[in-house]
């Protein structure tokens, strides 16, 4: 207990109660003035827009990945499931340039959807979901795939014997056993998504106000040696997620707690 509580002491507690005393010291006001000036407001919006809309596409798309994974034999499984991992592995910054090249006007996917759809996907909003949904999908499917392991198949069978239907049967009974590590899984992308740097910052384009992220703007006030502007915009993005995966939590309670009742 006293070892656990040391190391999370100096890796969680002291880092956050740090920067919550510099912002006590700053002051509400200042504070307020730096988060409320529209490129800051900006950065902050897109940031947890983003992330929200990328956890999103995970949380179904995850489930439906780690379901195909689990449930289905085929050629090439093993590489694809060994894939999930990849964003675990690879560098951010190597994601990064490799999805600007391939989502660039002249890139592989980027052209043709240019040329087809006149759609640009690299230095847009559009780019920075790809990254954040790159970098948050393994979060879900790794949380979910062990679950789906563990559900029995008479369950189902039982189901079908009393004439429900396949969808009928995922809805009311498969769907509440995933949903506390869907609901965990995503809480996990989201967060991983709203700090992104590193595969971002090379697809988005970085222009103030339109894809110009938080975590960008708290670096470059950093450059700019405006360090109460950096706290500023890293207090309130502290305080966001916060509310947030509070939010998630008691979600997750209440739907473990009409489980254990139903």
């Amino acid at each position: 207990m006293g070892v656990m509580i040391t190391m999370l002491s100096l890796v969680v507690i002291l880092p956050i109660g740090t920067l919550i005393l510099r912002g006590a010291q700053i002051g509400f006001a200042d504070l307020w003035a730096v988060i409320g000036r529209e490129r800051t407001f900006n950065a902050l919006a897109l940031s947890f827009r983003a992330a929200l809309i990328a956890a999103v596409f995970n949380l179904f798309f995850g489930l439906a990945l780690a379901w195909v994974l689990v449930r289905y034999r085929f050629p090439g499984k093993r590489i694809l499931d060994a894939s999930v991992d990849l964003p675990f592995a690879l560098p951010t910054a190597v994601a990064g340039i490799a999805l600007t090249t391939i989502y660039a006007p002249n890139g592989a996917f980027g052209a043709p959807m240019m040329d087809w759809f006149g759609l640009k996907i690299a230095y847009t909003e559009l780019g920075i979901w790809i990254a954040l949904i790159f970098v948050g999908l393994p979060f879900v499917v790794r949380t979910v795939q062990p679950v789906i392991e563990e559900i029995d198949r008479e369950v189902e069978e039982a189901s079908a014997t009393l004439g429900a239907s396949r969808a009928r049967t995922f809805q009311k009974v498969i769907l509440p056993m995933l949903m506390p590590a869907l609901l965990t899984g995503f809480a996990l992308a989201l967060a991983r998504s709203v700090g992104e740097y590193g595969s971002v910052i090379f697809i988005a384009g970085n222009l103030p106000n339109l894809t110009e992220i938080a975590p960008l703007l708290i670096v470059i006030r950093l450059e700019e040696f405006d360090y109460d502007g950096a706290i500023a915009i890293a207090l309130a993005m502290l305080a966001i997620s916060f509310v947030m995966l509070l939010v998630i939590n008691l979600i997750q309670v209440w739907s473990r707690r009409r489980m254990g009742a139903a």
